[in-house]
């Protein structure tokens, strides 16, 4: 353990740099990240395939350049067969678990006590199978021999590299309490005595009007009400909110959850006699502490990265495919009107933050409704000739591929609102208690609710509320076979239809 600790302490030292991400106040600052340390520790596994199969070319290159034709038969076979077996035995060591990094000495050893498993293990198969006379041993032990040094040599980089990363915060989940009393306290208080575990305390928030009392010993914990927590969620520098209330009620539980249940963070509940029933959602353990996991953020990991590839891949496909449709649009527009041809409107995106939304204008410049106060309904006077066609089909909406671009939509996803829309005169949120939740992912230029027909005026609490069921639905059973799904459907179900005007 204590050449463990002078390990890692040197690694800090080596990875640390000189600068700060200080406030001028002192407070430290580390934004939340969409990637989390799991997702950097999987990537070792592609890193040691490489490093296997490119350490046998090598040794190929270096013994047997004059026969290249079983470099991809025999010898292909051979490094196959040793590649997979090693990884599957760093994987069952745990060398792609994130716990690892708090033990880089032991994951070193363990790293070069597999691999040398696997090449005894190797050897005593072709001894056995009295095969070992038909490989070069000078090949055999090279490829033992550099890819120790390599997987060794990955694994130190890598060391390096995450301590680097952690003391610049990039590792950090940061975490908000929610609570009060030597419960909320104890966890502050466990979280900052372990800066190991990676964790870092946000603040202790009350569930009530009045802000949590600090702990003495945990100074500059105090974060406020639920108001001071939603308000830090927006400026994106909170990963984790953990529940831990000293007296639980079914009704004080349930109110918390809903002002949480908008905000894209992972929700964890400390355990207590009223949690019991919410140990379907799973447990998780920060810092060894064992937590129930209330909520998960929607598009964490690789879940993120396969949503954002998805959506700039396709929103530059497209964009290039239609750019002489919307030339000709925009030509038509401003024949039809004067005006600007594009609109600029304020809507609810993800993490409930206003963006503005591109359209095509499809209505007379000097009747623009910019906060969506009046929906449009039929045979609206103030849409354009071109405008209604442009509505008819869905062709406004085009310019929202900009915004895909610009990271602030998905191509599917829940379609952003206006700010002023109303259900039967009733706010969106007013209508609906689960309408923020939508906001847990970026708005979408079509989506499920979209090809279900759920579209156009809402002219009742039922319409919105049949829009939010299949948006929550979407979050929840998200997979990209469901967004190429939706994708494909969208030309004929989701462009045109009766409610589109």
């Amino acid at each position: 353990m204590a050449q463990n600790g002078l390990l890692l302490s040197r690694l800090y030292r080596f990875g640390r740099r000189s600068g700060s991400d200080r406030q001028p106040g002192g407070q430290i600052v580390h934004p939340s990240r969409p990637y989390s340390l799991a997702m950097i520790c999987s990537l070792m596994l592609p890193l040691d395939l490489l490093a296997l199969a490119t350490s046998a070319a090598v040794a190929y290159a270096l013994w047997l350049v004059g026969d290249p034709y079983s470099l991809w038969t025999e010898y292909g076979l051979i490094t196959a067969f040793g590649t997979l077996l090693a990884v599957n035995l760093f994987y069952l060591t745990g060398l792609y678990r994130p716990d690892i990094l708090k033990q880089p000495g032991g994951a070193i050893r363990r790293t070069a006590a597999c691999w040398l498993a696997v090449a005894a293990a190797l050897v005593a198969i072709g001894f056995l199978t009295k095969t070992s006379e038909d490989y070069s041993r000078l090949w055999a032990l090279s490829w033992f021999g550099i890819s120790l040094v390599t997987l060794v040599g990955l694994r130190w980089l890598f060391f390096v590299q995450a301590a680097r990363w952690t003391a610049q915060g990039k590792l950090r989940r940061t975490v908000a309490i929610v609570g009060a009393g030597p419960l909320a306290t104890r966890l502050a208080e466990h979280f900052s005595a372990n800066p190991a575990d990676g964790i870092l305390v946000a603040g202790v928030f009350s569930d009530e009007n009045r802000p949590a009392s600090p702990s003495s010993r945990v100074p500059a914990r105090r974060g406020g009400n639920l108001v001071d927590l939603l308000a830090r969620v927006r400026r994106g520098t909170i990963d984790t909110v953990v529940i831990a209330l000293p007296k639980f009620s079914e009704r004080r539980l349930q109110r918390i959850l809903l002002q949480l249940a908008e905000t894209p963070v992972d929700i964890r509940l400390c355990p207590g006699p009223a949690a019991l029933r919410l140990m379907q959602g799973g447990i998780s353990h920060y810092a060894n502490i064992p937590m129930f996991n209330v909520a998960n953020r929607p598009f964490a990991d690789w879940r993120y990265a396969a949503k954002e590839i998805e959506d700039r891949l396709l929103a530059s496909f497209i964009l290039l495919m239609i750019a002489p449709l919307l030339l000709v649009i925009a030509g038509l527009i401003r024949l039809d009107s004067p005006g600007p041809v594009l609109f600029r409107q304020k809507r609810y995106g993800y993490n409930n933050q206003l963006i503005e939304v591109f359209k095509f204008r499809t209505m007379y410049h000097e009747r623009q409704d910019l906060r969506g106060d009046q929906l449009t309904q039929r045979d609206d006077p103030r849409v354009t000739p071109i405008g209604r066609l442009l509505r008819r089909w869905s062709l406004d909406e085009l310019p929202q591929f900009l915004n895909v671009l610009r990271g602030e939509m998905s191509i599917v996803g829940p379609r952003p609102h206006a700010v002023s829309a109303k259900a039967a005169g009733l706010l969106y949120q007013d209508a609906v208690s689960q309408y923020r939740a939508r906001h847990r992912v970026k708005p979408g230029i079509t989506g499920w609710a979209q090809i279900n027909g759920w579209r156009g005026p809402t002219d009742t609490v039922r319409q919105i509320q049949k829009r939010v069921e299949h948006d929550l639905y979407y979050i929840e059973n998200w997979s990209l076979w469901l967004d190429f799904k939706i994708i494909l459907l969208t030309p004929f179900k989701g462009l045109i239809g009766h409610n589109a005007y």
